[in-house]
């Protein structure tokens, strides 16, 4: 009996490895055909997109065939690989490593599916049988290219390479993994029935491990030399042991895991038994609290906890439990951060009420974000009710009658057309702001002399600074000012500072601008004889609709987004932006640049 086992277990062995060995042949060949089939269709690939593309990019292909032949001839393309250039129009070829390709029309030598199909998903392969029945396939790729915002086909590479080499690759490393697979299995064999013959284990063996383990040592361990009755037992055995011996292990290491998960958690934890005592508590519970350990010697929770909110209280918990009620508790702490406590109750096996938990978490920044979200939106709401309203009243006047009198319909339309101009700016500035927010924001990024800018946004300006007689002084570099940035947008913050120098610089004022470079600074400043801005406010003048004077920065016009946008702006350059000021004495913008030292300005 025991050499039937034994045997058939050889059997079993030696069939469940020949399966598992064929799976993995299989699997094996199956991906190293698809690794070369990739390696052919990332060769073609790259060799359309970094050099052939790069070969005829923003070049003239009926005008420069000959070089374009020329060069693809010469080009470093590998061999058994065939490329030519199709003329998106005509789909004539243009060049071809084939030269009797050459001036013939793809439809006709190439595959015409595949050329149709590339027009809509841009890249399409496909492998295909070649005429020569004792030939492997042939892969075919096709790259369509739209090198302008048009519609209008520019051009398409198309590729071929034979992948006769693939599949020989493939035929011999079948033959050798066959090889290796037998002398695998052969190898198998011998092992297995070494393995069987040695598995057997002695039943006093067992006995005295047994005896041992039932003395509460669960280190005992049998040596299994069998797979029978015997040996199965034997495995058993050892892992009762084993499982007994580990989880005395888990029990103590699990509370250990739990003290430290509790130790490192951001949010507050506080435990609290049946007699309202704490039993339990991480560092963060005392950091919100601001406590110290000593804090809680010899003191109940209700007497820590009522210094906060009566609501927390372990009656108050009860409570509540009673009631269903498991809603939040927000309050402040001593140093005005605003936290949320969630308190739950546990039991015991018999389902009676040991103690409480409470959760404590900081929501200081998300209650700040949640008040600037609603603050944001009573200011748009503001912002287009008033046009709104203005629009709507001039509206019913102009249809109740007005219009019978000329003068006063040209002024009522006049007054509805600066408010409907007014939302569009608004909603212009928020869609901006949007975009900012959303990265979807197109950045035309150049090599730029700032002087340049600055100079171009003042002629702009030019007439409104004479319009109220002020005088402006520029102090710009000799030498350029190079920064790598987007022209319009440093524009429109340039344009925005200096908007507002002079809306708020009464007649007469001083506006000062320079614009050079300061260590590795591209520095633009602004500096006015203005109203100036109160130190309370100057933290807050970047925040989207916030005015210092709301009744007169309406008056002036504008949105109250300029400086948000132009904050973003700056930012999304990597500068930034100081401002000082002083009431009834003026103001000083100052922007900062990286320098862009990757090329020389002239």
């Amino acid at each position: 009996m025991f050499k039937s086992i034994r045997y058939k277990l050889i059997i079993l062995y030696f069939l469940l490895v020949f399966i598992a060995m064929l799976i993995v042949g299989v699997f094996i060949t199956d991906q190293f055909e698809k690794y070369h089939l990739n390696i052919v269709k990332d060769n073609l690939t790259y060799t359309a997109n970094n050099v052939v593309r790069t070969m005829i990019k923003d070049v003239d292909l009926i005008e420069n065939k000959d070089d374009i032949q020329e060069n693809l001839i010469k080009s470093t393309i590998s061999l058994g690989y065939e490329i030519s250039i199709i003329e998106g129009d005509s789909y004539n070829i243009i060049a071809s490593t084939n030269l009797d390709f050459v001036d013939k029309n793809a439809m006709d030598v190439l595959e015409k599916s595949v050329i149709l199909s590339s027009l809509n998903n841009r890249v399409t392969e496909k492998d295909i049988q070649s005429e020569n029945t004792d030939s492997y396939r042939i892969k075919h790729m096709a790259f369509s290219y739209k090198e302008d915002q048009s519609d209008n086909l520019d051009y398409i590479i198309y590729g071929r390479a034979s992948l006769d080499s693939v599949y020989r690759t493939l035929s011999n490393s079948t033959v050798i993994l066959l090889r290796a697979t037998v002398i695998a299995l052969l190898v198998t064999i011998v092992l297995g029935y070494l393995m069987a013959g040695s598995i057997t284990v002695p039943i006093n063996q067992l006995t005295m491990k047994a005896l041992k383990m039932a003395k509460g040592d669960f280190r005992q361990r049998v040596t299994v030399k069998s797979d029978d009755e015997i040996g199965q037992l034997g495995s058993m055995f050892n892992y009762l042991t084993e499982k007994l011996d580990t989880t005395l292990l888990e029990i103590s290491s699990e509370k250990s895991k739990l003290n430290a998960i509790i130790k490192h958690m951001e949010d507050g934890l506080v435990a609290i038994d049946g007699k309202g005592q704490i039993i339990h508590y991480n560092p963060s519970f005392l950091s919100m609290l601001n406590l110290r350990e000593k804090d809680l010697t010899d003191k109940s929770y209700d007497k820590i906890i009522d210094d906060y909110s009566k609501d927390l209280e372990y009656g108050a918990i009860l409570q509540k439990s009673i009631s269903n009620s498991s809603e939040n508790i927000i309050f402040e702490n001593n140093k005005k951060r605003i936290l949320k406590a969630s308190p739950a109750l546990f039991r015991d096996e018999a389902g009676r009420i040991s103690g409480a938990i409470v959760v404590f978490q900081d929501i200081t920044e998300s209650q700040r974000l949640e008040d600037m979200r609603r603050e944001f939106v009573a200011n748009v709401s503001h912002e287009l009710k008033t046009p709104i309203t203005t629009i709507k009243s001039y509206s019913e006047t102009l249809l109740c009658g007005a219009l019978e009198d000329k003068e006063l319909s040209k002024n009522f339309v006049e007054v509805i057309e600066n408010e409907a101009d007014r939302m569009s700016s608004l909603v212009k500035d928020l869609l901006q702001l949007s975009h900012m927010d959303y990265e979807k924001v197109v950045w035309e990024m150049h090599h730029l002399d700032l002087r340049e800018i600055v100079t171009d946004s003042v002629r702009k300006l030019e007439v409104h600074f004479q319009n109220k007689n002020q005088k402006l002084n520029m102090k710009i570099s000799d030498e350029a000012v190079p920064i790598y940035a987007d022209r319009g947008k440093i524009q429109q913050v340039i344009i925005n500072l200096l908007t507002n120098a002079i809306k708020y610089t009464p007649e007469n004022g001083n506006i000062r601008i320079s614009a050079q470079v300061v260590d590795k600074n591209a520095i633009f400043q602004i500096q006015d004889s203005g109203i100036g801005i109160p130190k309370e406010d100057i933290k807050r003048i970047f925040e989207r609709f916030y005015r210092v004077d709301k009744g007169r920065s309406r008056a002036q016009g504008g949105t109250g987004l300029g400086l948000s946008i132009a904050h973003n702006i700056i930012k999304q350059h990597k500068g930034s932006i100081k401002v000082s000021s002083e009431l009834e004495k003026g103001s000083i913008f100052t922007v900062y640049f990286p320098v862009d030292n990757s090329v020389d300005i002239l």
